[in-house]
């Protein structure tokens, strides 16, 4: 798959550009501030229905401009196709594919995909859980348009349970609905951990192959999915989960109406990473924390690949330039095969090295 061009008009600092993009290697340097980002931004939209950076689509609006459009010529599957959103101030966006009304993200991943990798994905595995359940999302809501609708079901009743937890001594009647949200919670949860523990074998082969092989042979990365204690076994079908999951509801009512929150779910789920069977958040030097966060974004490559039968776009912004020569190196050679997207420095070696189309932006501008 791969982004024939991309047009931008009024989206952060564009007023209006167009790129005709290289269906391999992609180039983009410029000094900080000049809009690199803003284009892999465009890009993930596109892909997904979301913004890997903005929390509200306003802000993605050019300044003073009641609206944004971004639109991208695809080929993807055999097939071309023509994705467009519009962002508006004051009122919903609008979606299309082939000028087909577009209800949902999903519509637009079912076109193609992408894979983020921006320099604060290299603290993925010091971070909390909560950096490693939206690394788990975002690639399986591309992937998985079931897993995207129970996601975004699951949230609606978390946020409803939530709320009549908090007011509910207030005004008791609301108890009357909480059955109801649990129940919800427990049918949608099932299929979160369902995809979720799939998803963690997968990631846990093809990471643990990258990084042998970026440590030299020397070091044994392994991938756990950490879910709800009571069910001991992710990998069996929604009915069963789903009754573990109400053994554990039900054993924490009592404490979560003393504490007002909603304690007990896969809205906690998190990654085990382990180094040589040591925890690496606690225990991994800086470069090998680096290295084990290289691995699950190449194997996050991967397992696209392999559902899709073609490689996602990948998008590095301005990632290279943190790492040392070795680990450049590594990521360079194993690049190949599909679209990419590189943001750079002014004076980065990487428009020499890499080949492709160069694009150098200055004040919004893409000249290349």
């Amino acid at each position: 798959m791969r982004i024939d061009s991309l047009e931008l008009e009024d989206f952060r600092n564009y007023a209006r550009q167009r790129v005709e993009l290289d269906p391999d290697c992609n180039v983009i340097f410029g000094e900080n501030a000049q809009g690199k980002t803003n284009l892999l931004e465009a890009v993930v939209y596109l892909s997904r229905g979301k913004s890997p950076r903005a929390r509200t689509d306003r802000e993605m609006i050019r300044f003073d401009a009641p609206a944004a459009r971004m639109e991208a010529e695809v080929f993807s599957r055999e097939r071309e196709f023509r994705v467009r959103v519009e962002l508006y101030r004051d009122r919903r966006r609008k979606m299309s594919v082939n000028q087909v009304s577009a209800k949902s993200g999903a519509a637009l991943s079912d076109v193609y995909q992408t894979v983020f990798f921006c320099p604060e994905d290299l603290f993925l595995i010091r971070e909390g859980a909560a950096a490693r359940r939206r690394f788990c999302d975002n690639a399986l809501c591309q992937l998985r348009p079931r897993y995207a609708a129970a996601l975004a079901e699951y949230h609606r009743a978390y946020d409803h349970k939530t709320r009549i937890l908090r007011d509910a001594e207030e005004h008791p009647g609301l108890l009357e609905a909480l059955p109801e949200f649990n129940e919800q919670l427990i049918r949608f949860g099932a299929v979160l951990i369902h995809y979720r523990q799939q998803f963690a074998v997968k990631l846990s082969q093809y990471a643990a192959i990258h990084h042998l092989e970026c440590s030299g042979g020397r070091e044994r990365l392994e991938v756990g999915y950490q879910t709800v204690k009571t069910v001991t076994d992710p990998a069996a079908g929604t009915a069963a989960i789903s009754e573990q999951l109400r053994e554990h509801m039900e054993a924490h009512q009592v404490a979560e109406r003393a504490s007002r929150l909603c304690l007990s779910g896969p809205h906690k789920d998190d990654l085990s990473i382990t180094i040589d069977g040591r925890e690496a958040k606690q225990f991994a030097s800086q470069g090998q924390v680096r290295t084990a966060a290289l691995a699950l974004k190449l194997a996050e490559r991967e397992i696209y690949r392999n559902v899709t039968g073609e490689y996602p776009v990948l998008l590095l912004d301005d990632v290279l330039s943190e790492l040392d020569p070795r680990r450049q190196e590594f990521v360079l050679n194993r690049i190949a095969g599909g679209q990419v997207l590189i943001t750079c420095c002014e004076d980065d070696r990487l428009p020499r090295l890499l080949g492709g189309r160069v694009f150098h932006v200055r004040q919004g501008a893409v000249e290349g």
